[in-house]
């Protein structure tokens, strides 16, 4: 990208001056925290990026009216406030800032964990009355008490590590954490009611989705240790406030340290507030200094890498490998393209699904990066429309195409080999194709033939009876045409019989050269590649 200020970004919340500075170095930045929701539609269609953090509300509404949006950043952890759905079926890369308020979040429960159990803003408050209760604010040490940290994730493990420090027992409950990562933490990997029967102190650390909803509801809270405490410093919705002030009322739940609620403000009758068992922060996890900043400059750093076309690893709606890996995979980026524009425009039939295996070295990585690079190509000739690594599998889903990769890391006459076997209504089609060196694209098998070719931007390709003279007229059409032929790659299975041959040419071939070529005796058929 030669002019890098030819992109537009839309900051709509307040945001660190660090992550305005980086913005400005790639794009025309507008800072406009002031704006309506309506205003933000009126102008949205102008930009290619939208940065948020919490309060605007990015719906699908306004995603439909942002035409030029490339990708959407929210200076924070959640995304909440993002339709990241209808985001991805715009092909709309959203990105979001997961490490940069890890440590201030995990403090903020610390903070808040401490202070329940030691009564401190009920003991503050007191005192500033001018009463003197020391009786009144017994609290209880965290040592030898149970921890449930409920997400194992970068704030669940940071306030895990806190909690040893502390001699707290932690108990964990995270499906997607092995035991070695737990073992590594000092924490016992538990099932949820593990931690409702046994912990003294239970801390929520996981995003809200539909199955997260109310996680933790009357029943939950009735299979509870008598005394418990509880603390959301996560998200709002976890727990059902209902329940929690019922439990808490009723003597079950000792105390509760909210930073987070179903509504936010919470209404001032909202009846958790007023119980003295409860202490509540407004939204303040990963309100420090710090996390702003981190914030702020990590998805805008991801947003700038986005615009200028490089590697990112913070990306919500597609799948993001870590820099070594990533440098591995991407070599064949450009191959799994090729092979899928290459197919579609030589085999014919409804796609239904198409089987992917990749054999040798490339085997040992993840490979889903891969499979969307081909479907992008599948697609973009399909639908002649806008298709990359955010929709493409969305799409191939909604057309019905079933996808299945197989990895094998037997080699034979490659060290790297990606075959697909692609079934439509009628037939069952092979391709295949291997990097030589770093960036050598080969196409190895076209259907039942093997050759070798080099991919052009322009390409005839030609199924034949193997015959004399038929390539020589093949060629004199072309000439005739003004079409220069680069090189040349056949493949037969045998003399005499069906063959297939690959032409790389100069020039864009028409409709009226291919009818000419169709009428060649012994051509069954041809058609022009456009890469």
């Amino acid at each position: 990208m030669e002019d890098n200020k030819q992109y537009k970004v839309l900051v709509s919340d307040p945001v660190s001056e660090e992550g305005i500075k980086l913005l400005q170095e790639a794009a025309q930045v507008d800072v406009r925290p002031d704006l309506s929701p309506q205003e933000i539609m009126e102008i949205i269609g102008e930009y290619d990026a939208l940065l948020v953090r919490s309060g605007t509300q990015v719906t699908a509404e306004l995603i439909a009216a942002g035409k030029k949006l490339k990708v959407i950043g929210r200076a924070g952890v959640g995304v909440d406030n993002i339709n990241v759905e209808k985001a991805t079926e715009q092909g709309i890369l959203v990105i979001n800032a997961p490490e940069g308020n890890t440590i201030s979040a995990a403090e903020h429960t610390m903070a808040l964990m401490m202070a329940m159990a030691r009564n401190i803003p009920q003991a503050s408050s007191s005192l500033k009355e001018g009463q003197w209760k020391r009786s009144k604010f017994m609290g209880l040490e965290l040592f030898k008490k149970t921890l449930g940290v409920i997400g194992l994730g970068r704030i669940g493990s940071e306030v895990a590590k806190r909690a040893r420090a502390f001699g707290m027992n932690v108990l964990a409950y995270d499906p997607y954490i092995s035991a070695e990562r737990a073992e590594k933490l000092g924490v016992v990997p538990v099932s949820l009611e593990e931690i409702f029967s046994q912990a003294d102190f239970i801390t929520l650390h996981i995003p809200k989705t539909s199955a997260t909803q109310y996680i933790i509801g009357a029943a939950e809270l009735a299979r509870m240790k008598d005394g418990v405490r509880i603390i959301n410093c996560a998200r709002g919705g976890l727990i059902d406030e209902k329940a929690l002030y019922q439990a808490i009322v009723g003597g079950k739940v000792a105390g509760a340290a909210l930073d987070v609620f179903e509504e936010e403000p919470p209404r001032n009758d909202n009846p958790l507030l007023k119980l003295d068992q409860v202490i509540s922060t407004p939204h303040l996890g990963a309100s420090t200094q710090e996390a702003q900043v981190n914030v702020a400059v990590q998805v805008a750093e991801e947003m700038v890498n986005f615009l200028k076309g490089k590697p990112i690893h913070m990306a919500v709606n597609v799948t993001v490998l870590p820099p070594e890996v990533l440098s591995e995979v991407e070599l064949f980026i450009p191959l799994m393209k090729t092979l899928g524009s290459f197919y579609m425009q030589v085999f014919d039939g409804r796609v239904e699904s198409i089987e992917i295996t990749y054999s040798g070295d490339i085997a040992e990585y993840p490979v889903t990066p891969l499979t969307t690079a081909l479907l992008m190509g599948f697609l973009r000739v399909m639908l002649n429309s806008n298709v990359n690594f955010v929709n493409a599998p969305i799409i191939a889903r909604q057309r019905g195409i079933k996808v299945k990769e197989i990895t094998s890391k037997d080699i034979s006459v490659f060290n790297n080999l990606i075959t697909i076997k692609v079934k439509t209504s009628e037939h069952t089609f092979a391709m295949a194709g291997t990097l030589f060196g770093t960036n050598d694209i080969r196409i190895v098998q076209i259907g039942d033939y093997h050759l070798e070719v080099v991919p052009s931007r322009f390409m005839l390709v030609s199924k034949y009876i193997d015959k004399p003279g038929v390539i020589g007229k093949v060629g004199s059409i072309l000439g005739n045409n003004n079409i220069n032929i680069a090189s040349m790659q056949v493949g037969r299975q045998e003399i005499g019989g069906e063959a297939v041959m690959v032409l790389q040419v100069d020039n864009y071939i028409t409709d009226k050269v291919l009818d000419e070529l169709e009428k060649v005796e012994y051509i069954i058929s041809t058609c022009f590649v456009e890469i």
